[in-house]
């Protein structure tokens, strides 16, 4: 139900009346450690898995089959042909 005017601006208020009144605690504190190494995790994952798709890509073109490819990665070849082939090879 879309809101009238006069409600997206109290609800703005609002908000901003809840902004100004907060005072962090001391629990509100997160280390930024934590975040970097969880992001590095990430970026590492993103890249292992380029890697990975290259790697089939290339096994492909050299006549490896999807079953072979997908016992190398701990799975069928269907489902490897699924994850990492292309619609033209379908």
């Amino acid at each position: 139900m879309p809101r009238t005017v006069q409600e997206i601006l109290d609800h703005a208020d609002d908000l901003s009346k809840r902004f100004e009144d907060y005072e962090p605690a001391a629990d509100d504190e997160r280390d930024p450690q934590v975040f970097a190494a969880l992001r590095n995790a990430v970026v590492s994952r993103s890249d292992a898995e380029r890697t990975i798709k290259d790697a089939v890509v290339d096994a492909r073109e050299h006549g490896y089959s999807w079953g072979f490819i997908g016992s190398l990665l701990g799975t069928s070849g269907e489902a490897a042909r699924q994850r990492y082939g292309s619609r033209q090879e379908a």
